[in-house]
């Protein structure tokens, strides 16, 4: 069944948006950490996001994608009214979320969208929340103003200075894990490289560290395999015993080399697509 789009935000103009959909039966069962799959057409391909928000009162659910490629393309065409063809879940485990004390939430990209909703999560429990987010520039951070809005504290970090620290958000993570010794987890969402950083710059400090991995996914419900990765020695389907698994047994290299199998289709789908589009 189509799913409406209620509301569309353009977060950075031709890069990245928010969708506000009406989906009341995944929107009454979602929890932090949990992700949907969706199609667009009849013979596109089904793509996973993390569940940025969730209101089971208003039967809503909100996620936040970049364009990246002609699914995510043909997802940014669509404007409020218009539907999405096919929407599944919620999927995957969610976020074990118990009170505990201090959880430091670190997010990158369009990952601070989707770990705004794991941070909201330990908020509610009574854990106290400090938020770490980062971007290259100030004109591409993501969910300041949800994130502060319940956030214990806010830390931002902008590759070229332009907002908040110089650096990157694993300074910032490393002096408060320095100063504070009360934080029992640390919680990452974005770029594989970023949540692999934020791994090892916990490790020895020996704190807790969860990572949301987002792997090249087809069904979603753990019958093709095509999303599996190696935690601990051991193969694992991110869509059903994840998507969230110890950093700190991840193997990252192994991630990043499956993550770009089908690079070079997907750039030619892509640029077929763009031609397709302005008839060039």
């Amino acid at each position: 069944m189509p799913t409406p789009i209620l509301h569309k935000e353009s977060l950075i103009p031709g890069k990245t948006s928010k969708l506000v959909l009406h989906a009341p039966e995944v929107a009454v069962k979602a929890r932090p950490g949990h992700f949907v799959m969706l199609r667009m057409t009849p013979t596109g391909e089904r793509i996973p996001l993390t569940i940025a928000d969730a209101d089971a009162q208003a039967g809503t659910v909100t996620i936040v994608y970049l364009v990246l490629g002609k699914s995510t393309a043909l997802l940014e065409e669509l404007k409020a009214g218009d539907s999405i063809l096919d929407l599944c879940g919620p999927l995957g485990k969610p976020t074990h979320i118990e009170k505990k004390g201090t959880v430091i939430c670190v997010g990158g990209g369009t990952g601070i969208a989707a770990m705004h909703h794991i941070a909201k999560g330990h908020s509610r429990v009574g854990n106290r929340v400090v938020g770490i987010i980062g971007a290259r520039s100030k004109d591409l951070l993501l969910f300041e103003k949800e994130l502060a809005s319940f956030a214990d504290e806010l830390l931002i970090s902008t590759d070229d200075g332009s907002y908040g620290h110089k650096g990157l958000v694993t300074d910032l993570l490393r002096d408060r894990l320095e100063s504070d010794k009360t934080v029992f987890e640390t919680v990452a969402v974005g770029p594989v490289p970023m949540m692999a950083a934020v791994a090892d710059t916990t490790r020895p400090f020996g704190v807790k560290t969860t990572v949301s991995l987002n792997p090249i996914m087809v069904d979603g419900i753990g019958m093709c395999g095509a999303c599996r990765v190696s935690v601990g020695g051991k193969t694992k389907f991110a869509c059903v015993d994840g998507p969230e698994f110890d950093g700190h047994e991840v193997d990252f290299a192994e991630l990043r080399r499956r993550l770009a199998a089908y690079r070079d289709q997907e750039r030619i789908s892509f640029d077929a697509y763009n031609r397709d589009s302005h008839g060039n």
